[in-house]
């Protein structure tokens, strides 16, 4: 998101006299057409990425309503071990469900984050639309200006006129990638392996413990 954002704060602060400025023997037609090209180019990067964003958001969306679903299963299936005295189906229908229950705040923050993603993308496309109809009215007011002007004669970034043969080499395509992934470096943390084995235990007996807990409730309400 960061390159995007970059990328296209670049595209719509920049400007063609600026870019005409910067390169030397180029025709300016063929300047302000590339940086058409790119800004093309660019929105169709973001509409992929918001097609991405589009689908992580109902993926996850979908996911949460899954295990609401399988929550209330599981619960009445809970019920009916307490009720025949299996303690043991009734113990593993509860660990299943704190499973489902684990992932809910990471699933919620998923579509949280995707649907702030699409705003955000959203908007890009809008702006790249914007600067893209704006380009392309400066690039037909330069065309008519140019008409106006005697033949083989074009007209340079500063509205001067110079001669054709100036500006006849061929321009290099400047439409360049850019990284979509942004790489994030893993903290790893210097615990021991005794002292990861611990917290690992000590994890388990207070799930078991939530277990069991839950499982008396079942019973105590019942009773």
């Amino acid at each position: 998101m960061t390159n995007i954002a970059s990328r296209v704060s670049r595209l719509i602060s920049g400007s063609v006299n600026a870019a005409i400025d910067a390169v030397e023997n180029m025709s300016p037609e063929m300047v302000m057409e590339q940086a058409i090209r790119e800004v093309e180019v660019a929105a169709a990067e973001v509409r992929a990425e918001l097609g991405k964003a589009t689908a992580e958001r109902h993926l996850a969306s979908k996911k949460l309503a899954d295990n609401s679903s399988k929550h209330e299963e599981l619960a009445s299936q809970i019920e009916v071990a307490v009720a025949e005295g299996r303690d043991d189906l009734a113990s593993a229908a509860i660990t299943r469900q704190m499973d489902l229950e684990a992932q809910v705040p990471v699933l919620e923050q998923t579509v949280a984050d995707a649907a702030e993603r699409e705003k955000e993308l959203e908007g890009y496309i809008d702006a790249l639309k914007g600067k893209r109809a704006e380009m392309q009215e400066e690039l037909k007011a330069f065309k008519a200006r140019q008409a106006e002007m005697p033949e083989n004669t074009v007209i340079d970034a500063s509205g001067n006129p110079s001669s054709s043969h100036e500006i006849n080499k061929s321009v290099d395509r400047a439409s360049a990638a850019f990284d979509r992934a942004s790489g994030h470096a893993a903290d790893m943390l210097g615990t021991s392996s005794k002292d990861a084995a611990a917290m690992a235990e000590l994890k388990d007996l207070a799930r078991k413990s939530e277990v069991e807990k839950r499982l008396a409730a079942m019973k105590a309400k019942g009773a």
